[in-house]
């Protein structure tokens, strides 16, 4: 089972990689602009594995370039205290 078919496991995923890149000294800028390429890469290549990941992708595909920033800031915080950290 891959970690995109859990939520909960993709939220630690994601979150594990936030602290990561916190770590080595990523600022919050830098945070949201790969949290945006990565929402990108998301809507365009990989299929939603569950009903969370599909709702987020049909949000963002409606979503202008401003919003779809929002979007990608809302799922860093969300996952902020998710991980092993």
């Amino acid at each position: 089972m891959s970690v995109l078919d859990q939520w909960e496991q993709w939220k630690d995923f994601l979150g594990d990689r936030l602290h990561q890149g916190q770590d080595e000294g990523m600022n919050q800028e830098v945070v949201s602009d790969v949290a945006y390429q990565v929402g990108e890469y998301l809507s365009e290549n990989v299929e939603p594995k569950n009903e969370q990941e599909r709702v987020i992708r049909d949000m963002w595909e409606v979503a202008d370039e401003n919003e779809q920033h929002a979007i990608a800031n809302m799922m860093v915080k969300l996952v902020q205290d998710e991980g092993t950290h």
